[in-house]
């Protein structure tokens, strides 16, 4: 029985100045480096995912293009695959990545069992092969991907943790929602001084 953390999207183009900045974005990529430094023995197994978007069309309507961005199912241009904005952002220590997953090449995606690995494989076979059933979520953007994370994480019949002052949000009120709807969906809720218990 295995644990791993995700990290769902800590990439410049999501942290504050970027093109969907979100606030609070800076602190969860120095809160989850702080994290894997106090704590290198907690998780089998880190799993980042980033937005990997192609710059030659609109994502399959992912991208606004010349209308106005919903920001609900329609957003700016970001995280272009290979551009800084894709990139992992500064103060996040990637080095303790074992798992790199990149979602949304050509589609609309937001949960990182939507993403493929360096190696081509799904994240569902990768936890399964590897005997994970408890999976902690950090990261960006609570109310988006984060929450979509979670929900497939559950629905695919892993023991989930959020840790709550590791995610924040494109807004407030839709993150709390997001946190109390993964409470009722069976998440449990914890912060990261806890997550070794």
């Amino acid at each position: 029985m295995a644990k791993a953390l995700f990290i769902i999207d800590v990439q410049n183009d999501f942290i504050e100045g970027g093109a969907l900045g979100v606030q609070g974005g800076t602190a969860v990529a120095n809160g989850i480096s702080k994290l894997l430094s106090q704590h290198p023995d907690t998780y089998d197994f880190v799993i980042a995912s980033r937005d990997w978007h192609d710059a030659d069309n609109d994502n399959g309507g992912h991208f606004a293009g010349d209308a106005e961005p919903d920001f609900e199912s329609t957003w700016p241009v970001h995280c272009v695959a290979g551009t800084y904005g894709a990139e992992y952002h500064d103060e996040l220590t990637t080095r303790a990545i074992d798992h790199h997953v990149r979602k949304g090449q050509g589609q609309p995606a937001y949960s990182i069992y939507e993403g493929v690995t360096e190696e081509g494989g799904t994240v569902h076979d990768l936890l399964d092969a590897n005997g994970v059933t408890q999976v902690d979520v950090a990261g960006l953007a609570t109310d988006y991907c984060v929450r979509a994370s979670a929900l497939d994480a559950l629905e695919h019949g892993r023991h989930v943790r959020i840790i709550t002052d590791l995610v924040a949000g494109v807004d407030p009120q839709a993150s709390r929602a997001a946190i109390a709807e993964l409470a009722a969906a069976g998440a449990d809720l914890v912060t990261s001084d806890l997550v070794d218990r």
